[in-house]
């Protein structure tokens, strides 16, 4: 789907019976319970056991990924696109989980279930409905299933009672496997540790005193090489509508440490009063901005908390990388955390881009001009340089480097839809920035005694180009590929595949079709795996080298939607709610 810049809002959370009362006491049981032989495999193994494959989110596979020949497997786990699309203009404001497999030729996946309640007129954006709605009547689950020769078999099913934070984009649900477990989200800020065998429950972990509802499990579970697992909260304040936030850790042995992120070093106070930008103002001054007599509104900062799809990234060092904002999305940090959850170091996203107007807005008197006379840079929106900022709609999370650096994709209101990728050192020191496609977790291919940076790179306000750049360590392009088809295809009941020149969203693409995928996957060799709009997945070859295209099932403003490889080098790919696994049967 394009690149689209909702305005940060301040968005109350939903009403979510709570489902039992576990608590923190159920972790005391775990003290001293080792689970298990010691399972040092989250940066060396050829599994794909989380969000971007390990720990430090790098999507790299240790494989030579599979030919494109065959099609191995085909399972829908969201039944609901139809009526999701039909709330959202044709396209599909959701973030998927990536597909998870382990060494045991196991494979684990959504499964969504139950009810969903569409809007009568679909798109009527009521809160009782639709895209908009709790959607108290769907179930999340995570499916268990087995590799049995060239056939994918179910065998378990886990009904999960997490519920997504609201927001515009549905956020991710998006287990992690480690050793014998499964550790699916939950309600009320907690996971389910799962025998992954079996699908049964084992405990509730829980770091709070019960199961609020008002607590949301947000992003992905990260696990590190230790076996201990980490989390993010998302805890709504009713009364205020502020939001505060927790990053968890349970260690192995069961014991719990938080990190509060009211304690972001740095950050503004919870009562400071931060700029808001004109869009929330009571009675916003006629464009274009910014205005010469009115300045942006400024509210009560609120704490900071993470963004709704962060997932905690580890670096080799057990440096935990993570990121949040304020109630303002101008107030952004990436922040590093000792292993034991100490602040290292945060870095604050602001001032540090000066491509505002008259650099990339240009001056005039139009809507999305800027006003005659503002300094050279200023971001129009806010009156004041440009911040970049860790978006709720966006599911990117930090990538940790070899040399102990982070990156991480962010967003800003100052360039053209798309973002930027912020490279920090070890020590959180500002490296510099590359102009991206907004809404990804790079991958990393690490060659040569350095490594190489891969993400999307599309245009968005322009309609194209779109294409797969690799970066070098130092941020300068080494190659891209362009994707240039131009008509939209859907496959026929009867396997045909036909084309127009028109999309469903009724737009034409000239200029090619945006990548959808947020989360790349790259082997051995330094082939990247990718998802398109036009409904193919690519193989793309070191130099840009387009070696492999298979068209899905339809052509479609796609789900922000990852690709993962197994251990064989099978390629998991997501289009239109449905998972295809693709390879090659010579090397099943």
């Amino acid at each position: 789907m394009k690149g689209l810049w909702i305005v940060p809002a301040l968005i109350a959370g939903g009403c979510v019976a709570p489902v039992d009362d576990a608590t923190s006491s159920e972790l005391d049981l775990e003290h001293g319970d080792r689970d298990g032989e010691h399972h040092d495999g989250h940066d060396d193994d050829c599994s794909w056991e989380q969000w971007g494959q390990s720990g430090a989110h790098r999507g790299a596979a240790c494989v030579r990924g599979q030919r494109l020949e065959d099609n191995f497997a085909e399972l829908t786990f969201d039944p609901f696109v139809a009526q999701e699309t039909a709330e959202t203009f044709d396209l599909l404001f959701v973030h998927y989980q990536v597909p998870l497999n382990d060494d045991d030729g196991n494979v684990y996946m959504m499964q969504k279930s139950g009810t969903y309640i569409s809007c009568d007129p679909p798109g009527s954006f009521d809160p009782s409905c639709g895209s908009q709605s709790p959607q108290p009547g769907v179930i999340w689950n995570e499916r268990g299933y087995r590799w049995r020769g060239n056939h994918l078999e179910p065998t378990w099913t886990f009904a999960s009672d997490w519920r997504p934070y609201p927001t515009f984009f549905e956020p991710m649900f998006q287990p992690a496997v480690s050793g014998e477990w499964i550790y699916i989200p939950g309600a009320g800020g907690t996971v389910w540790k799962v025998d992954k065998r079996s699908g049964h429950a084992v405990r509730r972990l829980n770091p709070f005193s019960t199961v609020d509802p008002n607590y949301f499990t947000t992003g992905g579970v990260t696990i590190d090489r230790d076996d201990n697992v980490y989390w993010n909260v998302i805890i709504h304040d009713p009364a205020t509508f502020f939001e505060h936030g927790v990053l968890v850790k349970v260690q192995r042995d069961g014991r719990i440490r938080t990190f509060s992120y009211n304690d972001v070093p740095g950050a503004r106070g919870e009562d400071e009063l931060c700029n808001y930008g004109y869009f929330f103002a009571f009675d916003p001054p006629p464009r274009p901005w910014p205005s010469v007599d009115q300045p942006p509104p400024t509210f009560r900062c609120g704490a900071q908390y993470p963004s709704v799809n962060m997932t905690p990234t580890i670096g080799r060092d057990g440096t935990v990388f993570t990121g949040s904002h304020s109630g303002s999305f101008a107030y952004s940090f990436v922040i590093a955390l000792t292993p034991d959850l100490h602040p290292k170091w945060a870095t604050s996203l602001r001032d540090r881009i000066a491509d505002g107007c008259g650099v990339r807005i240009p001056y005039g008197t139009g809507r999305s001009d800027c006003r005659e006379g503002t300094p050279l840079g200023i971001d129009p929106i806010y009156n004041e340089q440009p911040s970049l900022m860790l978006d709720d709609n966006a599911s990117s999370a930090p990538v940790a480097l070899p040399d102990g650096g982070v990156i991480m994709g962010t967003t800003d209101d100052t360039n053209a839809q798309r973002g930027h990728l912020v490279k920090l050192d070890r020590t959180g020191a500002f490296v510099g920035t590359y102009d991206f496609g907004w809404d990804i977790t790079p991958a990393l291919y690490e060659h040569d005694h350095t490594y190489s940076i891969i993400l999307k790179d599309n245009h968005y306000a322009e309609n194209g180009p779109y294409y797969i750049t690799q970066l070098g360590a130092d941020l300068t392009p080494e190659w891209s590929y362009q994707n240039t088809s131009t008509q939209s295809c859907q496959r026929e009941p009867d396997g045909t595949i036909t084309c127009t020149d028109d999309s469903p969203d009724g737009e034409e693409h000239p200029n090619g079709f945006e990548w959808c995928v947020n989360a790349p996957a790259v082997d051995k060799d330094g082939v990247v795996y990718a998802l398109s709009e036009d409904g193919n997945i690519y193989t793309i070859a070191q130099g840009g080298v387009m070696r492999d295209k298979v068209f899905q099932e339809q052509s479609i403003g796609a789900a922000y939607t990852p690709v993962s490889l197994d251990g064989k080098g099978r390629v998991y790919a997501l289009n239109n709610g449905t998972l295809r696994v693709l390879g090659d049967h010579r090397r099943h």
